[in-house]
């Protein structure tokens, strides 16, 4: 038993590893094990049981368990999800597949897009309607929905999404019907969009709550278990789940709304390095989260990553907007591309070697392995080119075979374009390379900034190998490898704050503003979103954001404008068109004068602060000890076998500077300092690599 320390413990599921961090007091362990992806909850407990014994710890002794998990995204992506009906208002059937009718590419005649998550097979509709304001215009014909009972029960629907016309404004006929299915079908998951997604635009509410329905017996039943096991093993603390939006919310609100943690993953990837620019007081930050199956690129100013009101999920092109399912859920932005550690390598039909996204996961995992993996992963070519240490990698709990990389690079890619296996290593590591710098260049030109001006912040198993490249294409000349870059957004959830956020819509015109009813709108659902948050405060201050999405009469697109924490007067409502042409401008140079502007939707979120760590003190840079060892590296611009210095991190003082290039190993992962780097170790004991003068 451990006596004073409050006990943290972070899991993050990915797809070829599960990380977990256990914080005691202010010491902190760390471990990788590989996926189960049968049963994640197995690769949690086995995680959880090896590094409490590190600890000298019992599970009895955690007062706190936060959780993020890639299973909803990937149960969507690879359709293992609940057999799920959607029931529409007449006329409605078909809002899935005809979407907003917009092309992602205009000019591609065999343009392909995602299947719809219920099938038309699967969609039905019923007599109701109600308008934009709420009034009901025919009532619900509940007999209609009583006899869509036994077609479900004989087609063997496990999850129904209702979704209705103008639900956001009056949700009286969602609500009855949902209570007329579960009368008619005990045991069967029901999801309304007006609980999951009260706002307007029909098809990105019905997708939301086709989605939350696809995914919740699967998320439900996964959470059940783990909160089982963990009761059978003597867990008798706090569980929270991790949202996209990169708050953490109670395993009771994640099984109603299981959607919300569709990014919860690289949300915690998010916090961390957003954590990790404010201790360093670096204002303009890319963060770069390389895992085992998804790199993951976001934009970092002023410590805050960028958000957003839509993601999508399963794109068809791996840029192209609207090629995907959307899901309108409070969401961090990123861009995320199947390039990880575990994507395969292959050479295609005009001889180009091409990576991703397909990943060899942890089973069979990448060949190198030994279990049973047969082509070539990125993690091959990097153990073929000599940047790992094969006796060490995950902290020596898994052995590399380097013979069975070079075999596969060779038999998949080598052989097919007449290169060695070294040179088809690094062929596969250039490609994969500039696949995230291609990422980063579209993530940031799409927001108007310029990439070159920020810090990288590598974090993930396998970001630190690959971040001097990427840096190099891109053009930044700072680079940041933290510590326990490898399990980051485990690290993150610890520092993630107890939030919800709520949004609703109701159209008021400024030029016909109603205070009184949208200040009672805006308490409403305040207090909804701190019901929420509270209980899992215990006693901690919350605070409230308010929000307003704004724009110009006519327009298409909404921006976020802030509002006070208090009921709106009609003094107010002159500030609100400044705060709105303010940030009109900021984006779009200028404001359109005298236009009339409304607000489409509301937004309150209830969060705690977040844990924030202290500054960083300068250190004074000195040479390195002695490097602990060296590696043969494949310099595939020299096309030659070097040797380069190996260093392990633990021996690395604050202060203490090398050259590139070079390795420095530790058990989570390796950094590669390239030939264009300098690196040394700051006060935090972060790896930070400049650029050289040329």
């Amino acid at each position: 038993m451990l006596e004073g320390a409050e006990v943290r413990l972070a899991v993050d599921i990915g797809g070829t590893f599960t990380d977990i961090v256990l914080d005691v007091g202010q010491d902190r362990k760390t471990r990788k094990v590989l996926t189960t992806p049968q049963r994640p909850e197995q690769a949690v407990l086995d995680g959880m049981r090896l590094i409490l014994t590190d600890a000298r710890a019992h599970i009895s002794d955690i007062d706190v368990f936060i959780h993020g998990t890639t299973l909803a995204t990937n149960a969507i992506i690879e359709r293992r999800g609940a057999k799920t009906a959607l029931i529409a208002t007449d006329g409605f059937r078909d809002v899935l597949d005809i979407g907003t009718e917009s092309r992602y590419d205009q000019y591609d005649l065999g343009i392909d897009k995602p299947k719809p998550l219920a099938p038309r097979s699967l969609r039905f509709t019923v007599p109701e309607r109600i308008d934009a304001h709420g009034a009901v215009r025919l009532p619900l014909n509940e007999a209609s929905v009583r006899a869509l009972a036994p077609k479900l029960r004989e087609l063997g629907v496990e999850s129904v999404a209702i979704a209705f016309l103008h639900s956001y404004a009056n949700p009286e006929h969602e609500r009855r019907a949902a209570a007329i299915i579960s009368e008619e079908l005990p045991g069967i998951s029901v999801t309304v969009s007006s609980a999951v997604c009260p706002e307007i635009r029909e098809y990105e509410r019905t997708s939301t709550a086709v989605a939350n329905a696809y995914v919740q017996p699967l998320i439900d039943g996964y959470l059940a278990r783990m909160a089982d096991a963990l009761h059978v093993e003597q867990f008798r603390g706090a569980i929270y789940l991790v949202t996209s939006g990169g708050g953490v919310t109670s395993i009771e609100t994640a099984r109603r709304f299981p959607v919300r943690l569709v990014e919860s993953g690289p949300a915690g990837g998010a916090i961390f390095a957003a954590q990790i620019a404010a201790r360093l007081g670096e204002s303009k930050v890319l963060s770069f989260d390389m895992g085992g199956t998804t790199a993951k690129i976001c934009l970092i100013e002023k410590y805050q990553p960028e958000t957003s009101r839509v993601f999508e999920v399963d794109r068809a092109a791996r840029f192209l907007k609207g090629s995907g399912l959307p899901v309108r859920i409070p969401v961090i932005e990123m861009v995320e591309i199947g390039a990880g550690g575990g994507s395969i390598a292959h050479v295609d039909a005009m001889k180009r070697v091409t990576v991703g996204p397909e990943s060899a996961s942890s089973e069979p995992g990448p060949a190198c392995y030994g279990r049973g993996g047969q082509r070539p992963a990125v993690t091959d070519a990097d153990v073929a080119l000599g940047m790992i240490d094969p006796d060490a990698f995950a902290g020596g709990t898994i052995k590399l075979d380097p013979e069975l990389s070079k075999q596969a690079l060779l038999r998949d890619v080598g052989e097919a374009l007449g290169l060695s296996a070294e040179t088809a290593a690094y062929a596969v590591h250039e490609v994969v390379c500039e696949n995230m710098a291609s990422a980063a260049r579209v993530h940031a030109v799409e927001r108007g900034a310029v990439v070159g001006q920020h810090t990288l912040i590598a974090f993930g198993g396998a970001a630190p190998l690959h971040a001097a490249r990427v840096a190099e294409k891109i053009g930044v000349s700072r680079v940041i490898v933290p510590s326990n870059a490898g399990v980051g957004s485990a690290v993150g959830f610890l520092a993630a704050p107890i939030a919800y956020e709520l949004v609703r819509s109701r159209h008021v015109r400024l030029d016909d503003f109603d205070t009184k009813a949208v200040s009672d709108l805006l308490q409403e659902m305040a207090a909804e979103a701190r019901a929420l948050v509270e209980p899992g405060a215990a006693g901690a201050p919350v605070r409230e954001r308010r929000a307003a999405f704004m724009r110009y009469v006519g327009q298409g697109h909404e921006i976020t404008v802030e509002l006070p924490n208090q009921p709106l007067t009609s003094a107010d409502l002159a500030g609100l068109r400044q705060k709105f042409e303010t940030d009109y401008s900021a984006m779009f140079e200028r404001p359109i004068p005298g236009a009339a502007i409304e607000v489409l939707s509301w937004s309150v979120l209830a969060t705690t602060e977040a844990r924030n760590p202290p500054a960083v003190a300068s250190v004074a840079r000195k040479p390195a000890a002695k490097a602990s060892g060296s590696r043969k590296f494949f310099d595939g611009r020299a096309g030659e076998v070097i040797e380069i210095p190996l260093y392990r991190r633990e021996d690395m003082a604050p202060g203490a500077t090398i050259a590139g290039p070079a390795v420095i190993a530790e058990d989570e992962t390796s950094t590669f300092v390239s030939t264009s780097f300098d690196a040394h170790i700051d006060g935090a004991g972060s790896i930070v690599m400049e650029r050289k003068a040329a």
